[in-house]
């Protein structure tokens, strides 16, 4: 049985970065790369492939980020999963281009939308990482996570500029729009 990673959150300026593997015991209609299916879709599918798989999600918080790295928080993310699934696989396939230097994982471009596995993860990790950002929003207000999911839109940088960065803000990544320039603060695994 194939278990396939994915992640979400790599990329925004707030929240966490969530990693999720997923092996399909019994079919799911309707898998696909997470970010072509509307927030209703996933939603109806996330309950659906956690009824229907054994899977496994990981949240790496900003300040852990910020503190070891993006990479390295990839990597201590695959490696949980690896170990918390490897009673069900010993085949496990990332989304992307990199194996984070783990020899026992494959990755594939575009798995996300042609691998069943990967899809499953993808959503279960997007969908994991939205409602957090949503159940946070309450307690920082002045930021609309809700809106943006602590991607770096114009308005969250706005808002930043207006009222700076909450604990939920990763430091390390620097923002052109605010002056800022990237000092080499991410940490490499390489």
């Amino acid at each position: 049985m194939l278990c396939g990673i994915d992640e979400a959150g790599r990329g925004p300026i707030a929240g966490p970065l969530v990693v999720a593997g997923a092996i399909i015991i019994k079919n799911i209609e309707g898998l696909n790369d997470s970010k072509v299916l509307s927030e209703k879709k996933r939603e109806k599918l996330f309950d659906e492939i956690k009824n229907n798989c054994h899977y496994h999600i990981v949240f790496t918080h900003a300040k852990e980020i910020d503190e070891r790295g993006l990479s390295i928080c990839l990597k201590n993310s695959i490696l949980e999963i690896m170990e918390t699934l490897e009673k069900y696989s010993n085949n496990f396939l990332m989304d992307g281009n990199t194996s984070f230097g783990i020899n026992t994982l494959q990755h594939k471009i575009k798995a996300d939308a042609t691998v069943q596995e990967v899809s499953a993860a993808s959503i279960l990790a997007k969908v994991s990482r939205d409602r957090f950002m949503c159940e946070i929003a309450p307690k920082y207000p002045k930021y609309n996570f809700e809106k943006h999911k602590g991607y770096g839109t114009k308005a969250h940088v706005e808002k930043i500029k207006k009222f700076g960065r909450c604990e939920e803000h990763r430091v390390s990544f620097k923002l052109k729009a605010l002056g800022e320039e990237n000092i080499g603060l991410q940490k490499s695994l390489f």
